[in-house]
């Protein structure tokens, strides 16, 4: 058995085992390959990276995609009025298919979601810095996928995704596949990556990397020179990798 289908609940966690511990989560709308489904569990592969594990089966639905969140959150509607009680709350990343409009909501299959939150998938981003910034505050949650909870890996993967960049769900497979490699002593740039043993980093500016951690429990900004050598004394070894971005042209 195998066929394609997408998550119908804002958020799910992908787990190791049927019940068992989260790998990563997937958002609403975002696809999966169905391998087979057990006791309720669907065993899947993620499309935006690989990535297998197991979600419930009644998480899944069919469908199609034609927008994501690219606000930090938005809230799902059951009509196009704020003073309604929301359905859901949707994470930045989230996809959904808009089919029609209504004042300044946008209609879909699930309910009214704020126009001005939404984004053409055919539109991609140029700044996966600029995406990765809206999360500041986040709480860290190893594994996470959203704007209720993130880590290093999921902040780097949120960023590329939004600007159109095929990325890995792990920091590992990350320091292999992103961009080109820059020597120790290149100057840094917004944008560059900065990779230890199990965790990376953005470059937000020649001076600061913004990254999800466990020191701050939050996605935050810090000196790069401060927390290199915090992480070194905690234990994390030094910096493994630093990596440059290309990002696709626009045409």
């Amino acid at each position: 058995m195998s066929d394609a289908r997408r998550v119908g609940w804002p958020l799910v966690d992908l787990c190791r085992s049927p019940g068992g511990p989260r790998e990563r989560q997937l958002l609403m709308g975002e696809g999966v390959e169905v391998r087979s489904v057990r006791d309720g569990w669907a065993s899947v592969r993620a499309l935006r990276d690989g990535y297998r594990g197991f979600v419930p089966e009644a998480a899944l639905t069919g469908g199609r995609v034609t927008h994501r969140v690219a606000s930090r959150a938005t809230h799902l509607y059951p009509a196009p009025d704020v003073k309604t009680r929301e359905r859901a709350l949707l994470s930045l990343g989230a996809r959904l298919e808009v089919t029609g409009a209504a004042g300044a909501f946008a209609e879909t299959p699930q309910g009214f979601v704020p126009r001005a939150h939404l984004r053409p998938l055919d539109a991609p981003e140029t700044d996966p810095v600029a995406v990765a910034e809206r999360l500041i505050g986040t709480p860290y949650l190893w594994g996470g996928n959203s704007s209720l909870g993130i880590d290093c890996s999921g902040l780097v993967q949120a960023g590329c995704l939004a600007c159109a960049l095929p990325c890995p769900g792990d920091s590992g497979p990350q320091a292999a596949a992103l961009g080109t490699p820059l020597p120790e002593d290149a100057a840094l740039q917004r944008g560059d990556l900065i990779f230890w043993r199990g965790h990376v980093a953005w470059v937000s500016d020649p001076g600061t990397l913004l990254h999800a951690n466990a020191h701050h429990m939050a996605v935050a900004q810090e000196p790069i020179a401060e927390a290199i050598a915090r992480i070194a004394a905690q234990g994390g070894g030094p910096v493994t990798a630093r990596r440059r971005l290309v990002t696709p042209p626009r045409g």
